[in-house]
């Protein structure tokens, strides 16, 4: 099988006017990745690998997705939607290649696996011309049917054209198809448009094979993971189905999750060893979490590292470009965005670390903010190894607090502090700027108090 060659060629030029929404339906998210980088992820990659994206006139964000996944797929617009087998063909350019497999599949189907694509491709090095994707439907109305004869595959019956018999067959047509790359364009060219739609339908495909004395056959899946998405129900369906996946999955892996049902994960989260996540848990795109770790209940978390023994919440909010090393303490009601907080600092309760770095060991009290906006520009604050800062305060940036300094509570901070240095709110002077009143002195130079 690795030997073979394939082109997957990935069907997303669907309009999707039944979402009711402006974005193309494969660029809706589940487990916050679009529906068309499911499809991309699962389809085959590396040496002999190929990928094209039909996508329609004037969706050029598609294309762009397309690349983001991957960097190497070509793509193709299909600038009339005249049925299935014509867009194909809107790739004849990349089908000409001649690659052993085609696969087509759809940018809409979400849960479809690698493993099923490679289920596909295997009948193929057996000599067979097509292996067409079938499911067994729970309620098979509105579903084209397999018409099989022993194990080969005869004909696809739409269900306007299948008789009461044909009606009653459960094995029912995903869409998702695999051709001999060398007879593709053969298969493909031979179809035509009469019928009531005037369309080219791909399953016509089968009963060409047919005539031509080639095989058919057909490959199972669940129904599960061929749900296509049309609407933003269905779109809810096909989230439910890849959270549970998602959850079995990390449970295997040995991650401990209090009430599974409660937890929502992103398709790319990665996990340590001996990891433990509490009710009511949002992990967002980019997390990555190490041996250890704990995260209490009601905490979101998006684009963040975690290091190892790292303890999270409960109710904390951690935002893009968070990085912890490992023993470090986020604690309730703490929101951190842009900040990297090295081994062992705590934060434990509501304060907000934004554009920020915190030395190893530092403590940041309570009702602590970090203040990196200035109305115009974001501004970094630096603080170091060892540094105490009381609760209630402000640092406002560009700031860097020195290792081992103390900041006193209730502290406006607007100048660097050195080293071991202490910084304390006296309350002796006003400072009236456009009303608003603020109270700070700076004393540096001491000596932190003695523990």
């Amino acid at each position: 099988m690795t030997a073979r060659s394939s082109l997957t060629i990935v069907l997303a030029a669907g309009e999707g006017t039944r979402m009711r929404s402006s974005l193309p339906k494969v660029l809706h998210p589940v487990a916050h990745q679009t529906l068309l980088a499911h499809v991309l992820g699962a389809a085959p990659k590396g040496t002999g690998s190929s990928l094209a994206v039909v996508i329609g006139p004037d969706h050029q964000a598609v294309a762009d997705e397309a690349k983001r996944i991957r960097p190497d797929a070509l793509t193709f617009v299909q600038a009339e939607r005249l049925g299935t087998a014509h867009a194909v063909l809107a790739a004849r350019e990349a089908i000409a290649r001649g690659a052993d497999d085609l696969l087509i599949a759809f940018g809409d189907t979400p849960l479809i696996s690698a493993e099923t694509f490679a289920r596909l491709r295997a009948p193929l090095a057996r000599g067979a011309a097509i292996a067409a994707l079938g499911f067994r439907a729970a309620d098979p109305a509105g579903y084209g049917r397999f018409i099989v004869e022993g194990e080969r595959l005869v004909a696809i019956r739409e269900q306007t054209d299948a008789s009461a018999d044909e009606r009653k067959i459960d094995l029912c047509n995903a869409g998702v198809m695999a051709i001999d790359g060398r007879r593709a364009l053969q298969i493909l060219g031979q179809i035509g448009n009469a019928n009531s739609k005037g369309e080219y339908y791909l399953t016509d495909a089968v009963e060409i094979v047919r005539k031509e004395g080639w095989e058919s056959v057909v490959i199972e899946t669940s129904e599960d993971e061929v749900r296509g998405i049309n609407t933003k129900a269905q779109l809810a369906e096909a989230e439910a189905v890849m959270q549970t996946r998602l959850r079995k999955a990390a449970m295997e892996a040995g991650v401990t999750l209090i009430a599974p049902e409660t937890v929502y994960l992103a398709a790319d989260t990665e996990f340590g060893k001996d990891v433990t996540i509490e009710p009511f848990v949002v992990i967002g795109p980019g997390v990555s979490i190490a041996d250890g770790t704990v995260i209490h209940s009601f905490s979101h978390i998006v684009q963040t590292t975690l290091g190892k023994n790292v303890s999270i919440g409960p109710f904390a909010r951690l935002r893009p470009g968070t990085s912890l090393g490992d023993g470090a303490r986020i604690g309730n009601f703490v929101e951190t965005k842009a900040a990297t907080l090295e081994a062992g600092v705590k934060v434990n309760h509501l304060s907000y670390i934004g554009d920020t770095t915190v030395g190893a060991n530092s403590n940041i009290g309570a009702g602590t903010v970090t203040c990196n906006y200035d109305g115009f520009k974001k501004h970094k604050t630096v603080i170091g190894q060892g540094a105490f800062v009381g609760t209630n305060s402000s640092l406002v940036a560009p700031v860097r607090i020195g290792n081992g300094a103390y900041i006193g509570s209730g502290s406006v901070i607007t100048h660097d502090v050195p080293d071991d240095a202490m910084a304390l709110e006296r309350n002796q002077q006003t400072i009236r700027e456009g009303g608003a009143a603020r109270f700070r002195e700076v004393k540096t130079g001491g000596k932190k108090p003695e523990k």
